[in-house]
């Protein structure tokens, strides 16, 4: 178990801000820049330094405005760490239990995380674990907007790479980092589409159904159970989006082909 003035490799550890079942992530120091902040992940279990490898792996190279950025990474030291960016705010999950969420909001947001993962997704990594908790909104959206560049980042790439990563492996791994709250396994079934439920092959398109859902989350509050249009949950959100909610909701043949055609679907209507 890390503690609070805790040095791990080139940081000091401050507080925790999240806990899973096989690490921590902890807001961290630079030891020597006081003033540099990262988000460091610490083991609390040895089978989790596995998944901090694959993540570190996964992420190293990602530069992207609107993905959390390694800095830096040692699976081989005394305490095995992985140092990201720290993201100052919360997460949408927050914002949607809120309700606080007007549907420009939510296009504004997922046009960020769909820029995300299509950068990441030419590189040949699926995040395969698209969900509110991690997407990170920036304490800046509250000043800036949700337009603002750079204030929405997906976060825990942690079972990216893993093309044949099995559906109890991926449940496992995703609920190892998530903040305090946590999620059931249930949540985490929501965001998997059929052919990664039936442990089937993954593509990138498996994003692109879970980002359906968060979308239909941000319009609604609700998690989406059924067919039925996020306007007819709720009469504001417009009837364009339901048309995108039903063609990334729907059977991998009928998804979407790509994060751009979902981006450019919900572009539509915006200025």
């Amino acid at each position: 178990m890390a503690n609070s003035n805790q040095r791990v490799g080139e940081y000091v550890l401050d507080q925790p801000i999240g806990r899973g079942s096989f690490g921590e992530v902890w807001r961290a120091r630079h030891h020597v820049w006081a003033d540099q902040w990262v988000a460091g992940k610490v083991p609390t279990d040895p089978l989790y330094v596995r998944n901090l490898q694959r993540e570190g792996v996964a992420i190293h190279g990602l530069a992207h405005p609107n993905i959390v950025r390694a800095i830096g990474f040692d699976p081989f030291a005394p305490t095995p760490y992985l140092a990201m960016e720290y993201v100052p705010g919360t997460n949408l999950r927050a914002l949607i239990a809120a309700k606080s969420l007007s549907p420009a909001d939510a296009v504004a947001i997922l046009r960020q995380v769909l820029a995300g993962l299509a950068y990441a997704h030419e590189r040949g990594i699926v995040h395969r674990d698209v969900k509110p908790e991690n997407i990170l909104i920036h304490e800046r959206a509250k000043a800036d907007g949700y337009s603002a560049e750079g204030v929405v980042k997906v976060t825990d790439f942690g079972i990216g790479r893993a093309a044949n990563a099995t559906v109890a492996g991926s449940i496992a791994y995703s609920q190892s980092i998530s903040d305090a709250a946590g999620k059931s396994i249930a949540g985490t079934l929501d965001y998997m589409p059929p052919e990664q439920r039936a442990g089937g092959e993954v593509n990138a398109r498996a994003d692109l159904y879970a980002c359906g859902v968060v979308l239909y989350e941000m319009l609604t509050g609700e998690n989406s159970a059924c067919t039925e249009g996020p306007s007819d949950r709720g009469p504001a959100s417009p009837k364009y989006l339901d048309d995108a909610f039903r063609r990334s909701y729907a059977r991998l043949e009928k998804r979407f082909a790509s994060a751009g055609d979902f981006l450019q679907a919900i572009s539509v209507a915006l200025p």
